[in-house]
């Protein structure tokens, strides 16, 4: 675009530029949110039990006094990101700034259950930032792999599994349990999924914490946790609650219905339909009763909420890059359950960006 010096197209001029700068620098805002989560901001505030000054903030993180300044201009982006609120107490007879937690700042508290610090640990780690430093060279190469293998010369599954008590991969199953309890609550919402069904493979389970909340709300289910066994080898279970280890492109173990909570995510449509026809084959014991029951993302470009589609979109570039995964529109859903055989499906939006898509053989 040419710019001329006539009043609109200057006014055009600055608003293009701020929508470039706000997009260059939004990694700060990702890189203070995770230096909150170490310090344990919010830890400090909810175990004080009502807000806290600035001078009472650092004193409990233990901060060097020099840093005071240096924790204010965090807390002001950190309260401008709406993670935390300000408000005034009295100090003697002077009011001074303190600072409240918020909705999302309350998900870093360690020990809840809902509690989402693992997945900001785990999500900005070194690794998946640095490999962008290749991205010319990859869409430049001929062969076919993700980012990741380009820029470290390994798949991400096999940087996580070279250690099976490596730090990466409890990190990586954290991240992903953490992400399950928010799951907790959208069961109120979803219980009919589950009428009749008697057995459950949740397949690629991890450390079962899905699994967990399923079983916890419908005792009666038999369920079985399906996973590679270096993630589950170790786990102990329930009467109703059992780990398998295996390979699912191989086989699944037969169930009523089979769960995959972000697992197709993670992988092609080649190899996604492995998984699907291996789940249909799992579920034909139970006849027309039998069901898949996926959790996942259908991306809508042209829903209202800007947020919820920027952030399945951002999504689908991290399956991209790191898996060759895709996220998917609900016509690649559909092609995708048909290809693997089955008759019908139905997708309920749930946890606002996710859907769960019943399927049925």
């Amino acid at each position: 675009m040419d710019f001329s010096s006539n009043e609109s197209e200057e006014s055009e001029l600055y608003h293009a530029q701020i929508h470039l700068y706000k997009h260059l620098y939004s990694f700060i805002s990702s890189a203070a949110l995770k230096s909150a989560v170490e310090l344990g901001i919010a830890d400090a505030i909810h175990n004080h039990g009502k807000p806290m000054t600035l001078n009472e903030l650092a004193s409990s993180l233990k901060l060097h006094p020099s840093k005071v300044n240096i924790l204010y201009r965090f807390l002001r982006l950190l309260t401008h990101n709406g993670f935390f609120v300000k408000t005034t107490v009295m100090k003697g007879e002077e009011e001074e700034t303190a600072y409240s937690l918020t909705p999302p700042s309350k998900l870093l508290i360690s020990g809840k259950q809902t509690c989402l610090s693992s997945m900001v640990k785990g999500t900005l780690q070194p690794m998946p930032l640095d490999m962008w430093h290749s991205s010319n060279k990859w869409f430049n190469e001929e062969k076919e792999q993700t980012l990741f293998e380009s820029a470290t010369g390994e798949n991400f599954w096999n940087f996580l599994n070279k250690d099976s008590e490596s730090d990466k991969l409890n990190m990586f199953q954290d991240a992903m349990a953490a992400d399950s309890q928010i799951f907790k609550i959208a069961l109120k919402d979803c219980k009919h999924v589950f009428e009749g069904v008697e057995s459950l493979v949740d397949v690629g389970g991890g450390t079962g914490a899905v699994t967990k909340l399923i079983n916890e709300a419908f005792p009666n289910i038999k369920c079985t946790v399906f996973d590679q066994p270096q993630v589950v080898g170790n786990l102990t279970g329930t009467q109703n609650l059992n780990f398998v280890g295996g390979d699912m492109f191989k086989s699944i173990p037969p169930a009523d219905a089979v769960l995959l909570k972000w697992v197709l995510h993670d992988w092609d449509d080649e190899q996604s339909l492995k998984i699907l026809k291996n789940s249909k084959e799992a579920i034909s014991g139970k006849g027309k009763g039998g069901k898949v029951i996926i959790i996942d993302i259908s991306i809508d470009e042209i829903s209202d909420n800007r947020i919820i589609t920027e952030l399945q979109l951002d999504f689908d570039f991290m399956m991209m890059t790191l898996f060759n995964g895709k996220e998917r529109e609900k016509k690649e859903w559909e092609k995708l359950i048909f290809n693997a055989g089955f008759s019908s499906y139905k997708i309920t939006p749930i946890c606002s960006f996710k859907s769960l898509i019943e399927v049925y053989p």
